[in-house]
């Protein structure tokens, strides 16, 4: 049975891609480890690399921010990304990077066994809704992975690229804020 300490050990240890040579910091997770609710994004960004904790520059403080929204914040859901160490150049993580991490964010997944997921992004939601997830059209729409509600909602990062895509985020969040209710 795994534990918090040595998961974080062992992924810290990790070289299973080149991700983990460049990098500065393992960016583990954070947040609520029993949460109702996971929050999953791709993967760490310059300033989380930096600081070793996901969602902390200025996407983060957008995701805070959506998180109020709704009455949350970081202590009550747990927040990971899929890949682990900092793609060069923030770009998006490449497949064989996606599987080299994903038995850690699995293993993640099974201690917190949340009521839901929430996959913040195309590529979180591709790697855990359907390979062809469009995040264009099927943002905000509950699915079921795992046998748990799921939502997908853009990416802070993109809505901080596009701020005309908030709208429809805030629409999101508040169906986001329904379900959540649904399951407490």
């Amino acid at each position: 049975m795994d534990n918090w300490e040595t998961l974080k050990k062992e992924c810290a240890a990790c070289q299973g891609c080149g991700l983990g040579r460049t990098r500065h910091n393992l960016v583990f997770g954070v947040g609520d480890q029993k949460a109702d609710v996971m929050f999953i994004g791709e993967g760490p960004g310059e300033q989380e690399d930096l600081k070793g904790e996901p969602f902390v520059g200025p996407a983060g403080q957008l995701l805070d921010t959506m998180l109020e929204i709704i009455n949350l914040d970081r202590t009550k859901v747990y927040i990971a990304n899929i890949v682990k160490c900092r793609p060069p150049r923030n770009r998006d993580p490449l497949p064989d990077e996606q599987t080299a991490c994903m038995g850690w964010l699995r293993r993640q997944i099974a201690l917190v066994d949340p009521k839901m997921f929430v996959f913040l992004g195309r590529i979180a939601a591709m790697a855990f809704i359907k390979p062809d997830f469009r995040i264009t059209r099927e943002h905000g729409q509950i699915f079921t992975v795992e046998g748990r509600p799921a939502m997908a909602l853009y990416h802070p990062s993109a809505l901080l690229r596009d701020p005309g895509k908030r709208p429809e985020t805030f629409v999101d969040l508040k169906q986001l804020q329904r379900e959540i209710q649904k399951l407490l």
